[in-house]
């Protein structure tokens, strides 16, 4: 029988990475906009085009190579693709001592 370690959900926190929560937003964020690109059938210079970057910026972006981007670029990204953008801040109940989360859903 092989061990192996439940994961939480989030990659970036069982990988003890710094910031986990906006990484995986981030990596969801990056997830979102390329399903888009490709519903779309934008090419990369396309898409560079519409949302003013370079195409070496979306093939990074496409790509996952995340660094150079922060949320609010990711968001202002998919306005420029024309997606509303909601977000609901959701207070949990006091007696819930797990650590706060952010969720992306589409």
């Amino acid at each position: 029988m092989e061990d192996y370690i439940k994961s939480s959900g989030n990659v970036f926190v069982d990988l003890e990475l710094p910031n986990a929560e906006e990484r995986l937003a981030k990596a969801e964020l990056a997830r979102q906009i390329e399903h888009i690109i490709k519903r779309k059938r934008l090419t990369q210079e396309r898409a560079a085009k519409i949302l003013g970057i370079s195409q070496p910026k979306v093939s990074a972006l496409l790509s996952g190579k995340l660094a150079g981007f922060n949320m609010d670029r990711l968001l202002k990204i998919l306005m420029d693709l024309d997606q509303d953008i909601e977000i609901k801040i959701k207070a949990k109940p006091a007696r819930i001592r797990r650590r706060a989360r952010t969720t992306i859903l589409s």
